[in-house]
């Protein structure tokens, strides 16, 4: 896929979301689909690492609430401009998984999913006793300033404002992975996914590109976190729990993660199985895990492999 057909799919989003923006009325189907966008986003970093590097990660979420902590903590200190703190926050978060990632990359299959589990559950329960710091179990409120990057903060929460914001955020991100993907970074990466030792042999570093996959999914998920922040104006220790990163996953396996666009298909379907389902059976989510099975059984790929399957079928008619 070229260069210009990427950009012009994004344009065509883009324009997609303004359009549902202005023509939806409803402040609760808008408020309903900017929560499922936001773990679009999250469910696209999750899926990222898996696409890239085959590892499944029980801990993402760790990255998801510690970027609405951080940045939480730096408003209530006022160290800095409310669009720093943001900067500051998702650059750090980078940095830091990065550096984790040069350990924790290493360690293969099973072991890396109990690996990444145990350092979310142990900043899950830092968080749920520091009640000084982050509230502990109550969770604690963000105090944005009245305005966010010259926008008044009353016409930045609007629905359909807040929906924009997240709608053209995960479009920018599938956008920026799309062409980074297309580069020699993805070829690298795809590379030492399958077949380490002999990427290994002709000459390829392998650390650093599973380290760079591991901070830029991240990265991806602290973005979905401050998104999550901006919309709700509140963190708790949950966001943090490792049951988040198995809902990210559910989505991930639900879309399918081989097309970039795949977790986010499995986010909006996860949360509309939520609230149609929520209606008629206090068990929906016995109900979404056959559908669940049903999808793992009969289309490996996701639903995103469906409709690619679909769409390949209908060109070639």
């Amino acid at each position: 896929m070229s260069i210009q057909h990427i950009t012009l799919k994004a344009v065509a989003a883009l324009a997609l979301g303004a359009a549902v923006a202005l023509g939806v009325g409803s402040s609760t189907i808008l408020s309903l689909l900017t929560q499922a966008i936001i773990y679009a986003v999250f469910a696209i970093g999750v899926g990222l690492l898996l696409r890239q590097n085959g590892m499944v990660s029980f801990g993402h979420a760790l990255f998801f609430g510690c970027s609405a902590y951080v940045v939480g903590i730096l408003l209530q200190l006022k160290l800095m401009p409310a669009e720093v703190a943001l900067l500051v926050t998702l650059l750090g978060i980078t940095v830091i998984a990065f550096v984790m990632g040069l350990v924790i990359v290493r360690v293969p299959g099973v072991a890396f999913g109990m690996l990444t589990l145990a350092v979310g559950q142990m900043f899950y329960l830092t968080a749920s006793r520091s009640r000084g710091l982050t509230g502990g179990a109550d969770g604690m409120s963000i105090e944005w300033p009245s305005t966010l990057f010259g926008m008044a903060q009353s016409q930045l929460l609007k629905p359909a404002s807040m929906f924009l914001i997240c709608w053209s955020t995960l479009v920018i991100v599938v956008t920026l992975l799309a062409l980074l993907l297309r580069s020699r970074f993805g070829g690298i990466t795809e590379a030492v996914r399958d077949n380490e030792e002999r990427a290994r042999f002709i000459g390829i570093r392998t650390l650093l590109p599973r380290a760079a996959v591991y901070a830029l999914s991240a990265a991806i998920a602290g973005v979905a976190g401050l998104l999550s922040a901006l919309n709700t104006g509140f963190v708790s220790p949950e966001s943090l729990h490792w049951s988040l990163s198995g809902v990210a996953l559910m989505m991930v396996v639900v879309g399918g993660y081989q097309a970039l666009w795949g977790p986010a298909l499995g986010a909006v379907v996860y949360f509309l199985a939520k609230d149609i389902l929520g209606d008629y059976a206090s068990h929906w989510m016995a109900i979404f895990g056959i559908a669940l099975i049903t999808v793992i059984v009969f289309s490996p790929t996701g639903l995103a492999g469906i409709l690619q399957r679909l769409w390949k079928g209908r060109t070639h008619d």
